[in-house]
């Protein structure tokens, strides 16, 4: 037998063809990976080393009209925690709780239910001195970390904080033009590229000016913080004074529709949410409905003249305060009158003189006027949850109707529709959307929204929407500069007369529906007083609106509302710098007049 033959020599020639064979497939493997595949296995390493992250963007502060501050943005950091790799050791978690100003029990609970998972947060928005403390601990290796975050801050407290609003932990909007301008408030998150080794450590940051986040720099309001600060003493005054379930005060530019304040009571504070009673969250002044009353008078007067329903030199038998109407309704006054012309039914507020007029104008003349000067639909105000009201269809009104509508009954308005029809007589006819963005500073980049401005801009102003011509300028300025200007010189609006500047206005004072009877509330009303000056140039327009005052007293509009919203409309005159129109000499003086003779 040869050597060749022998079994170790087969074995081994079969084993070093073994090894080839392995070494070849190996070697086309490695031949494939290179030319085949080396794109794709690039790709996985790449992905498998680069991490994305979300920068997000700072959001915008807002400002008032004069750039004054009313909510910013701070950084702070939030702790967060690993809980795989955090003993839970009695005395750290005490010690952590100290650092943080936490209960001992309540992390204590919280650690021993995250055990099993990766993430926990400790406490969001440490003060410096908390971060200070966390981090003198003797932590266990990979447990906590920190995260930058952004925190809103209201300086002003609860200064016009349902006109602000305010955003959760979170950072989402919860509110105000917090909620409703929020695409131009929370701008658009960036995005950063961190490249990590082996050991997860980061070794490279690709930062590129495109994936920069994008905001502006600031939202502008047309409020103005003294005219907003002037509102809020004065409605925390009457508050104090006549204890009301609700209030609410607007400050209205009559020409442009700019809100220069807004105030509503119950209230709260966005930097303290921990005791916030449930109506303190809604904004009176768009999410409140009634009916109007004797406010809502010169708009059926307006719009008779308009049609030529009436004429300013007609009078009406007033019947010495009782009155039959077409189909058998009694309609009463609380005055005895008996011949008043036009300018004087509204001076008086004569139920009587209104009904007579329905009667003229009918069911479809009343209901034009409704809806000619915007009720029934909401204003348009950038504000959430506005209501539009309550105005019932045509074809359910009745002859009931035809008296109560021209008396401000049988329809449901909110406080903004009403100051905005009422500016609409101010400016000479025109019914223009209430708004509260005056416009937005920019940072030098552009961002797609739903406001279509471009951020290049220092500042740029939204014109304001004019929905309709409500009545000729000739008879808007008549109702102003007669009947109403006439209610605040010897009628029921007499206490809203200031020194030095002519006044218009109408008093209301309307019961409210009880639903338990079906009827209206001998006790329940709700008040108010809208008013403005000058009167042969207007430049402010006030409305104070009271829900059920507390009083032994006689409930009026122009005892209760009137005062106040005089008092705002002076000090808007002058910060405005507004000049005074009236010779104070001529004028009558206050106590020439007994408000309690003069009825609504």
């Amino acid at each position: 037998m040869t050597s060749a033959d022998s079994p170790h020599a087969w074995r081994t020639s079969a084993f070093t063809r073994l090894i080839f064979c392995a070494w070849g497939v190996v070697a086309l493997r490695l031949i494939h990976l290179q030319w085949y595949q080396a794109e794709e296995l690039a790709r996985l390493a790449t992905r498998q080393s680069e991490v994305v992250v979300e920068v997000p963007a700072r959001p915008a502060d807002i400002v008032d009209r004069n750039g004054k501050l009313l909510v910013g943005s701070v950084t702070s950091q939030s702790l967060f925690v690993d809980p795989k790799y955090l003993k839970v050791d009695a005395d750290f978690i005490r010690a952590l709780a100290e650092a943080t100003h936490l209960k001992f029990e309540e992390l204590s609970t919280r650690v021993e239910e995250y055990k099993n998972k990766r993430f926990m947060w400790v406490k969001r928005r440490l003060s410096d001195e908390e971060v200070d403390r966390v981090l003198s601990l003797k932590w266990p290796k990979n447990s906590f970390g920190f995260r930058e975050e952004f925190q809103r801050q209201y300086p002003q407290d609860e200064l016009a904080a349902h006109v602000l609003g305010l955003r959760d932990i979170d950072g989402e909007a919860k509110a105000g033009v917090e909620l409703s301008l929020d695409p131009l408030i929370k701008g658009k998150p960036g995005k950063r590229k961190l490249v990590k080794d082996a050991r997860n450590r980061i070794v490279e940051v690709d930062y590129s000016p495109e994936d920069a986040p994008r905001q502006f720099q600031a939202v502008q309001l047309t409020l103005d913080l003294a005219i907003q600060l002037f509102a809020e003493r004065e409605l925390e005054k009457l508050c104090e004074e006549w204890k009301p379930s609700a209030a609410t005060v607007i400050v209205m530019e009559p020409r442009s529709g700019e809100l220069l304040a807004l105030a509503s009571r119950p209230t709260y504070s966005p930097n303290d949410l921990s005791d916030v009673p449930e109506e303190a969250w809604k904004n009176q002044a768009i999410s409140i409905v009634y009916e109007p009353g004797s406010t809502f008078k010169p708009f059926i007067v307006a719009w008779g003249l308009q049609q030529k329903a009436l004429t300013i030199d007609d009078t009406f038998n007033c019947h010495f305060g009782t009155y039959r109407m077409q189909g058998g309704r009694q309609i009463r006054d609380v005055g005895k009158h008996g011949l008043l012309n036009v300018t004087e039914v509204l001076v008086k507020s004569s139920n009587i003189g209104m009904a007579q007029i329905g009667d003229r104008m009918q069911n479809e003349g009343l209901y034009a006027a409704v809806t000619r000067f915007g009720f029934g639909r909401p204003t348009g105000v950038e504000l959430p949850g506005e209501l539009s009201g309550i105005l019932h269809p045509l074809e359910k009104w009745t002859s009931y109707s035809t008296g109560s509508i021209p008396m401000g009954q049988e329809i449901a308005v909110t406080p903004m529709q009403l100051i905005a029809a009422h500016c609409a007589l101010a400016n000479g006819g025109r019914l223009i959307s209430p708004r509260v963005l005056k416009g937005v500073f920019g940072d030098g980049s552009t961002m797609d929204t739903t406001f279509t401005v471009s951020m290049t801009d220092p500042l740029l102003a939204t014109p304001p929407q004019i929905q309709t011509a409500t009545v000729d300028e000739n008879i808007a300025d008549w109702v102003i500069k007669e009947p109403m200007a006439e209610v605040v010189r010897r009628g029921t609006g007499i206490k809203a007369r200031i020194p030095g500047y002519s006044v218009f206005g109408k008093t209301g004072t309307a019961q409210k529906y009880d639903p338990k009877t079906g009827g209206y509330s001998a006790k329940n009303f709700v008040v108010s007083f809208i008013g403005g000056a000058p009167v042969n140039d207007p430049k402010v327009v006030v409305l104070v609106v009271v829900d059920e005052p507390h009083t032994f007293q006689r409930v009026l509009g122009g005892k209760i509302a009137a005062p106040v919203a005089g008092r705002i409309l002076q000090r808007t005159l002058l910060h405005l710098r507004v000049p005074p129109d009236r010779d104070e000499r001529s004028a009558a003086r206050f106590d020439e007049f007994d408000l309690d003779t003069l009825l609504e």
